[in-house]
């Protein structure tokens, strides 16, 4: 039996945050966020990875709050967002990415992304420069290309959303985590509650469409591609990521002019998660350039 001090929750995450919960319109997409930090200090956005949503970020609101007006959202067709009947594809998710830093009136942003939200920072980074103040490209996808790990992430999801009983959502967490132990009841169940929404299979459905070989890759990025990021750029992998190893996320730092690589042990595809204190430093050290 877990004990009350050592309960780990959503809410235990946000203790003592100042945080906000809402919506907003980007573009006309009902795009839901958390929220931390003022609107008088830089914008930084989080973007999470593939049938993801904002609570992947509970644990570093606190921290980058008190430096960016930080914003983890609901990226389009995710969580509790808009789901409209649009190709799933780095393109559509950017220009959603875009809207919101319009809807928030900023002219660009610091941001940062894990797996598809790591993808999707790349995008704007090369094709929207202006847009972007710094980059950080946490076990980012849109380099690779792994079959087996593709079918691993469709067969995972799509049992999780067919069936969104809580052990199915809980294996689905787990792939993302080295330390299963990591995926509490709480997560468990605010996962199994956005996958359980009317309709959601088939949403799940086009967002997996970039598990899908041919779509993949006429959204992939060349190495000459990522030569054009200018912005300052932190590509972040881990020692246990189960989408690429260590070594793929250096080929991919070194062929962005600039960019600096770390490596964080002992942790898989959430290491701003699983490990929130040396992620929370090393990304603040490289967001505030100190």
């Amino acid at each position: 039996m877990t004990s009350a001090s050592n309960h780990a929750s959503i809410w235990s995450d946000l203790t003592g945050v100042a945080f906000g919960q809402g919506f907003l319109d980007a573009g006309g997409i009902k795009t839901r966020y958390l929220a931390a930090g003022g609107a008088d200090q830089p914008l930084l956005l989080l973007l999470h990875g593939t049938g993801g949503h904002a609570e992947a970020y509970t644990r570093n609101m606190q921290a980058h709050g008190a430096h960016f007006y930080t914003y983890a959202i609901d990226m389009v067709g995710h969580g509790w967002s808009g789901k409209p009947d649009i190709p799933y594809e780095i393109k559509q998710y950017a220009a959603h990415v875009l809207d919101v830093i319009d809807a928030l009136g900023y002219e660009k942003a610091h941001i940062s992304g894990e797996s598809l939200g790591g993808w999707v920072a790349a995008y704007l980074a090369i094709h929207h420069p202006d847009k972007v103040e710094r980059v950080v490209l946490n076990t980012a996808g849109g380099w690779t290309m792994f079959p087996e790990v593709m079918q691993r992430i469709t067969r995972l999801s799509m049992e999780a959303v067919n069936d969104p009983n809580p052990d199915r959502i809980r294996s689905r967490l787990e792939f993302l985590m080295h330390d299963k132990s990591k995926v509490h009841d709480d997560l468990v169940e605010v996962r199994r509650a956005i996958y359980a929404q009317p309709g959601f299979i088939e949403v799940m459905e086009k967002i997996l469409c970039l598990q899908s070989p041919e779509i993949r890759q006429r959204n992939m990025f060349s190495y000459e591609d990522s030569a054009k990021i200018t912005a300052p750029t932190l590509v972040l992998w881990t020692s246990h990521d189960p989408t690429a190893s260590p070594e793929e996320g250096q080929r991919i730092a070194d062929s962005i002019p600039g960019a600096q690589f770390s490596v964080m042990n002992e942790c898989g595809h959430w290491p701003q998660f699983e490990d929130a204190a040396t992620f929370n430093k090393l990304h603040l050290d490289f967001l505030l350039d100190r």
